[in-house]
């Protein structure tokens, strides 16, 4: 089974359910603990498999609520259970591909999320008659993930090599290798980036110390390089979806049809993939981040600018289709970036943070929708501009290795690579 694969199903099919009615304050505190027992001793297939169960099941239990209060209780343990999905499917899944096809594999999974969405619309719209109904039907896809998709999925074998299994890590890419149709020698052997070699034996050294198989967000913030990369990130990531979401909430406030407007605002997202996913391995990721930040922040600026009257009404709203289209690119180009700025021991840890960053972005975003027509442009114009200026400082990570320990980043950052 394709790791790919893994991603498109869990997009398609957990977010498809959890895109109705969530709660951005239980996703921001599911992300951060997820994350860190991702990186830790569930890994990343167990926390995948105890969030879509958990998810599922606080589903089928909304639909059976006796009240508001045991309602309310239940949507915020979906909350909760719904926010590291996305995050643990992604890590999974391009962790075991290599630098060249990582960005555009990486990007071109996001279709399944759009495409999820645009399901829900079309759920949605068949179930008006019955929410509770509709909580069962939008439930059933995590269950049926975990049964009869995830027993076909592998561990990633970084996260093996970091918890010291070597030999289940290079069973994993045994398999890998045997489904490509390839062979991996039978005297190569794995180790961390952070080990060495005993020049008097020729035998590889170990180094068992407990911080090479295992990170917390407090060795985040040890390390001089990863902390600014933390701050950075959880400040763009915070940014961008102020303007993803509320430019998102601006296209659905219009007086249309509310299953279309989301269906089409879904869709139309699809081409800003489709143009990342093209370019983020020929220009690379930190120029294709600054660049969408910034055009969608020109865009919002010049919407902010515009009254909305008459004619001039529509070019507003193209202003504000630019700049969800550029936001979207960047949004989840932020997604691979992230993961390819920290080592594996803490990369679930980190993602778990700035998905924090844009939960608490998603939060903010309805405060500024009713600022007005005008104001909320302006803000998102700003936020998009400081966004794109931040990327400046950081560094670029196309084609260059997933770092799997602490100290072997530090290393590899001081090593020009050959």
């Amino acid at each position: 089974m394709s790791f790919i694969l893994l991603f498109i199903f869990t997009v398609f099919f957990c977010y498809f359910r959890t895109s109705c009615g969530r709660s951005c304050c239980w996703l921001f505190a599911g992300a951060g603990v997820f994350g860190h027992l991702s990186d830790s001793f569930l890994g990343r297939k167990g926390s995948l498999q105890v969030v879509c169960f958990l998810n599922a099941l606080f589903g089928l239990l909304t639909a059976l609520a006796p009240s508001y209060r045991v309602y309310v209780v239940l949507r915020l343990l979906t909350g909760f259970s719904t926010g590291s999905i996305g995050l643990c499917a992604f890590v999974l899944a391009t962790e075991p591909i290599g630098p060249s096809r990582r960005g555009t594999a990486g990007m071109s999974s996001f279709y399944f999320f759009s495409g999820g969405i645009a399901a829900l619309a079309g759920v949605a719209a068949m179930f008006q008659s019955s929410w509770r109904l509709l909580y069962v039907v939008t439930s059933l896809p995590s269950l049926v993930f975990v049964l009869a998709v995830m027993p076909f999925i592998s561990e990633s074998p970084r996260w093996y090599l970091v918890r010291r299994r070597t030999d289940d890590a290079m069973h994993v890419l045994r398999d890998i290798a045997a489904t490509n149709r390839r062979r991996i020698p039978d005297d190569v052997a794995l180790k961390l980036d952070d080990e060495g070699d005993d020049v008097n034996s020729g035998k590889m050294v170990e180094d068992s110390s407990p911080s090479s198989s295992s990170g917390s967000i407090l060795d985040v913030f040890r390390s001089r390089t990863t902390r600014a990369r933390l701050v950075l990130s959880v400040l763009i990531n915070l940014l961008c979806s102020v303007v993803y979401y509320g430019l998102s909430l601006n296209v659905v406030n219009l007086k249309t049809n509310l299953y279309v407007s989301v269906a089409v605002n879904s869709i139309a997202e699809m081409p800003a993939y489709l143009l990342t996913a093209l370019l983020l391995d020929h220009f690379g990721r930190k120029p294709l981040g600054i660049v969408t930040m910034l055009l969608s922040g020109v865009f919002c600026i010049a919407g902010s600018l515009i009254a909305g009257v008459g004619a001039m009404r529509v070019v507003r709203m193209v202003c504000g289709v630019v700049g969800i289209f550029g936001m979207a690119a960047t949004y989840n180009l932020l997604f691979i970036y992230t993961a390819e700025l920290f080592p594996t021991v803490v990369r679930n840890a980190a993602l778990g943070c700035t998905s924090q960053a844009s939960q608490m972005g998603a939060i903010l975003a309805p405060m500024v929708v009713v600022l007005g027509e005008r104001v909320p442009f302006a803000v998102f114009g700003v936020s998009g501009i400081i966004g794109g200026l931040l990327v400046f400082y950081l560094p670029e990570t196309m084609n260059k290795p997933l770092y799997d320990t602490m100290a072997g980043l530090e290393e590899g950052e001081k090593t020009p690579l050959k």
